[in-house]
């Protein structure tokens, strides 16, 4: 079944600059895609002044009231599973799929435009088969692109360009000006999210595991959850990972040239930051887990995770965690057949951190 680009929440001034920095290399093939979303930006531009209109005052009076949740760790670590099982905590909230791609209007739009384009997202995500709608929990980073904001994501978009905005990776190399409009966009997007649901956040983003100390700058009192999966089972899933948003979402025909190499470097860069930032998160805001531990024993991890975090109330989220995982039993993940040469280069590339970790031994997921 079709399902649109996911520039189609593009904000009007957002989607002109992705075109223009990268000189309308559309592949021909995708014309119309990029008309429509052109034509969808010009929508996102006036419900989002009709939303500013009608809510402005009140987003920019919404106040955090907790610090939020933030899960880490590196692309296919296993973010996801637990975001959506932080999620069934009836005291939680987190963005969803909808609000991350209509950040610029979801206030005005969520209840109507939810409806109306349930056809235009896919049933299932294409790199993993898991379950996907409009409310399902979806990483802020999406967001942030569809408002404008430089992210590395916007490569997805023209996977055959030059990677633009690797210094908002980490936000290291940010002149003062672009760190502080930064933040002012991530806080603008989670108090509009505040103003729809005031319960704590739950956020995730792998890219946040390169933030934080500007996420602690903004809230002090969050806290992280760290998740690690084995090297050995990260690279060709993130590898399947970013070939499949490149083919699902982008305006050209993937190349794919040299995105081992990227995935590489990547995680290298990820982990490097982790552990450079690790200490100056305060005692009891960290909970470090590993995605075999997970899966392997949901109830009783999650249980450590929020006697660590002293989430409390643990008990009365396991009756809705012990539904999640009757209804999810039958899934299961995908597998990778490695080649030996692909086994011996992971271990030569990655082999301090696979020793760091704990993972020595191929242990394919």
């Amino acid at each position: 079944m079709w399902s649109a680009r996911m520039w189609l929440g593009c904000g009007f001034t957002a989607w002109c600059q992705l075109l223009f920095r990268h000189r309308f290399a559309v592949d021909w093939r995708y014309g119309h895609i990029a008309v429509a979303d052109t034509i969808g930006s010009v929508v996102n531009l006036l419900c989002g002044l009709a939303e500013h209109l009608t809510h402005g005052h009140r987003v920019r009076g919404a106040r955090i009231a907790r610090d939020p949740i933030f899960i880490i760790g590196h692309w296919r670590s296993g973010t996801t599973l637990l975001h959506e099982l932080l999620g069934l905590d009836e005291r939680h909230t987190y963005p969803t799929t909808y609000r991350c791609m209509a950040p610029c209007h979801f206030l005005l739009t969520e209840r109507f435009f939810r409806h109306l384009f349930g056809w235009a997202i896919p049933r299932r995500r294409p790199m993993d088969n898991m379950a996907v709608s409009w409310d399902h929990p979806q990483e802020d980073e999406f967001a942030l692109c569809m408002m404008g904001v430089p992210s590395p994501y916007l490569t997805i978009a023209f996977p055959n360009s030059p990677h633009h905005f690797s210094k908002f990776i980490d936000l290291q190399g940010l002149s003062r000006a672009e760190l502080e409009r930064w933040k002012a966009r991530f806080v603008h997007f989670l108090k509009k999210l505040t103003l729809r649901d005031p319960r704590r956040l739950v956020l995730k983003s792998p890219l946040h595991t390169c933030r934080i100390p500007v996420l602690l700058e903004l809230f002090p009192r969050a806290r992280f959850v760290h998740i690690v999966r084995d090297p050995y089972a990260v690279f060709p899933s993130t590898v399947q990972l970013w070939s499949s948003l490149y083919r699902s979402h982008g305006l050209q025909r993937p190349r794919l040239h040299g995105l081992g190499d990227f995935v590489f470097d990547t995680y290298r860069l990820v982990h490097a930051r982790y552990q450079e930032c690790r200490p100056q998160i305060p005692p009891g805001q960290l909970h470090e887990l590993r995605y075999e531990d997970l899966t392997r024993d949901p109830i009783g991890q999650m249980r450590a995770l929020y006697e660590k975090l002293d989430l409390g109330g643990f008990d009365r989220v396991m009756p809705r965690l012990e539904r999640y995982l009757a209804n999810t039993a039958d899934y299961t993940t995908n597998r990778y057949e490695l080649k030996p040469e692909q086994v011996a280069e992971i271990g030569s590339r990655w082999g301090d951190i696979i020793r760091d970790l704990g993972y020595e031994k191929a242990n394919l997921h």
